[in-house]
């Protein structure tokens, strides 16, 4: 049943990884490549479609470490779970306290409606993101490594 847990939590972590490096280095730089309005409406609904599943993927996540750490607490390689789990646990708090205010507001932007600064809080949110994805990268590479 452990075993059954950990391939299951890496794995679901290791692909929500994957969906965050898409949206840094894949989705932003052709969306950002696209005329003003183009550019604006994607990542609005990019904004709709991701912030909808992606805090149920984080909390997911984080329950499934959780349980893998508690589950396995006197096996060898907890100790990097748990870092994992605080890294995760440190991503939900940089979604809820950074990223999701401004992803708030971007979903909600047209064309018609949207602010002056529209793009500077859009590469603020990137900056953020860019920083998510290294803490969400580090987490996944431990949980490897304990798997391991």
């Amino acid at each position: 049943m452990l075993n059954a847990l950990e391939v299951i939590t890496t794995v679901l972590v290791g692909l929500m990884v994957g969906v965050e490096l898409s949206v840094a280095f894949v989705m932003n730089p052709i969306l950002n490549a696209l005329p003003d309005d183009s550019t604006q409406l994607g990542n609005a609904h990019g904004g709709r479609m991701l912030g909808a599943l992606m805090p149920i993927w984080y909390i997911g996540s984080l329950a499934l470490v959780t349980t893998w750490a508690i589950t396995a607490r006197h096996h060898e390689g907890t100790g990097l779970v748990i870092t994992a789990g605080a890294l995760l646990l440190l991503s939900v708090i940089m979604s809820v306290l950074l990223l999701v205010p401004i992803n708030n507001r971007n979903k909600t932007w047209t064309p018609d409606n949207r602010p002056a600064d529209w793009k500077q809080q859009l590469n603020r949110w990137n900056r953020y993101h860019y920083v998510r994805v290294a803490v969400i990268i580090t987490a996944f590479t431990l949980l490897v490594t304990a798997l391991a």
